[in-house]
């Protein structure tokens, strides 16, 4: 059986598709396109913006101490929910290292996953991240609805929602950096 040219090309195509969707290359090319393709975060307009009221919300920690969400009332908050399976939260995560070692001391940041601690714990290990992870011990409030990841909020001192971001952007940018500066200002 002779296969032509165009069955050739199928099959090649077929195989490139089996090797992106179902070997490890996949997810480190997934990852890679992610990070290439990702831009600084739009802020939400004056107007548009969403006030969280309900800091009711308990964290356990995972590489930190637990987290009562009460505490962040009055500060500039960056939220994060990931998962070390997502490709697109694996590329921005350098990113968002980058952003909190030069912010910590002044801007809480916290990176929710519900993932199990050993797992979390060997892949912030592998990569030397040290980004304060946490399962929830209690209900998300409803302000941040999930239903993908990684989703992003910043939040001002007076709990609007500055950004909310659903997918990986490139959080170590001077756009972003400027933002935080303005709001640690005000």
């Amino acid at each position: 059986m002779k296969i032509t040219k165009s069955q050739r090309s199928n099959i090649i195509f077929i195989g490139v598709l089996g090797i992106l969707f179902f070997t490890p290359i996949g997810s480190e090319v997934k990852e890679w396109s992610a990070r290439l393709l990702s831009f600084s975060p739009s802020v939400e307009s004056v107007e548009s913006r969403d006030q969280l009221v309900d800091y009711i919300w308990k964290l356990k920690g995972i590489n930190a101490e637990d987290y009562d969400f009460s505490e962040a009332k009055g500060k500039v908050v960056v939220l994060n929910f990931w998962a070390t399976w997502c490709p697109p939260c694996r590329a921005e995560m350098p990113s968002l290292q980058n952003l909190y070692t030069d912010y910590k001391d002044k801007v809480v940041f916290l990176f929710i996953t519900n993932e199990e601690d050993t797992v979390v714990h060997r892949f912030l290990d592998k990569y030397d991240y040290k980004t304060p992870s946490f399962n929830q011990y209690s209900k998300t409030p409803n302000n941040f609805s999930v239903s993908s990841i990684p989703a992003t909020y910043v939040l001002d001192k007076e709990g609007f929602i500055v950004v909310d971001k659903v997918g990986p952007a490139s959080w170590d940018s001077d756009k972003v950096r400027k933002l935080l500066d303005e709001l640690l200002i005000k």
